[in-house]
């Protein structure tokens, strides 16, 4: 099945996409690997502008309403770009807080998330133990079980395969409780499943723009007086990049389309994380091959985007956590 965007849908891309390309993205990723987090402040700030954070909060706190395919739009453009810092963490915490259906914590936090305000991290615990740039961000939120806190303390700065996404552990250390009971464990499972297919549509436009600088410097570089695009092996290799997220692509989409329409959507995202994950992949290690000796370079921006393209490989499911949930094992009771 094929899925279109509406008018409305893909000039919102649009604008976003000819933002961001005007804003240094690269400059803003380098100076937050470092821990200077005010370029990228700066461009999520005009994220909030166009709107993007609003589409996970309620129209009651200032925001446009829950958007499943708006904010799927959104995070390829920011995958494209390479955007750094929590945004998918921003919104799933959005969401999440929106569900509990407590109006002190959503109203504390909602009308600063989508204008712009919050940089917000979240972690669920029951998915791994590292909140992202919780030391930059305004406030960390800790889903563990039916419990949902706000940590006392943070761990050291974890190394990451990608320099700017700094991970801190967040472990049960007490802290500020936010809320408690059966509420906050659907909500927690919600956000899981938003925060996997936000971080497919990041990984999908990374590989999209992959595959864009790839194609672009096949045509210019050459061996033996012709440009090395002209090679079958090199024309093979980029098809199968495109196959891969030309497959990923409607997996998204419908996964997106699915959860606008408050239907169950958990398997079909894990399909879209899996296929997404793995077609960006995909694209960063051809990239990387084909630039040659030039790929592996600090100085090339292109290495933002391959280094990145692992790390969102394995964030919020790894490719083997997201097939188990698409096809459990008999011994699962599948």
């Amino acid at each position: 099945m094929r899925f279109l965007l509406d008018a409305e849908q893909a000039e919102f891309g649009r604008t976003l996409g000819r933002m961001l390309a005007a804003a240094d993205t690269p400059a803003a990723v380098r100076a937050w690997g470092t821990g200077d987090s005010g370029p990228g402040r700066a461009v999520w700030r005009r994220l909030a502008e166009a709107g993007l954070f609003g589409l996970a909060v309620p129209e009651g706190c200032g925001g446009a309403g829950f958007l499943p395919v708006e904010l799927v739009v959104g995070l390829v453009e920011s995958g494209r770009h390479a955007v750094p810092g929590p945004v998918v963490e921003t919104v799933a915490a959005a969401v999440l807080l929106d569900r509990l259906g407590d109006a002190d914590p959503a109203g504390a936090w909602l009308p600063a998330i989508a204008a712009g305000g919050a940089v917000v991290s979240y972690a669920d615990l029951a998915r791994g133990p590292y909140a992202l740039d919780a030391a930059a961000a305004d406030v960390t939120f800790v889903a563990d079980g039916g419990t949902l806190r706000r940590p006392g303390g943070y761990g050291p700065v974890q190394p990451s395969v990608d320099p700017a996404r700094r991970l801190v552990r967040c472990g049960n250390d007490g802290g500020t409780v936010v809320a408690s009971g059966p509420a906050v464990r659907a909500a927690a499972a919600y956000a899981a499943d938003l925060a996997r297919l936000l971080t497919a549509a990041q990984a999908l436009g990374l590989g999209r723009r992959l595959l864009d600088d790839t194609v672009a410097y096949v045509k210019q570089r050459t061996q033996f007086g012709v440009a090395i695009g002209s090679f079958q092996a090199v024309k093979h290799r980029l098809a199968d990049v495109l196959l891969g997220l030309e497959f990923a692509e409607p997996l998204v989409y419908g996964a997106a389309v699915d959860l606008a329409g408050g239907r169950e959507a958990g398997i079909g995202i894990a399909m879209a994380k899996a296929a997404a994950g793995e077609a960006a992949y995909a694209a960063a290690r051809a990239a990387l091959q084909l630039h040659g000796a030039l790929g592996y370079t600090e100085e090339l921006d292109l290495s933002l985007w391959i280094r990145k393209a692992r790390a969102l490989r394995g964030a919020w499911g790894t490719p083997a956590e997201c097939r188990a949930r698409v096809l459990p094992s008999p011994a699962a009771g599948g």
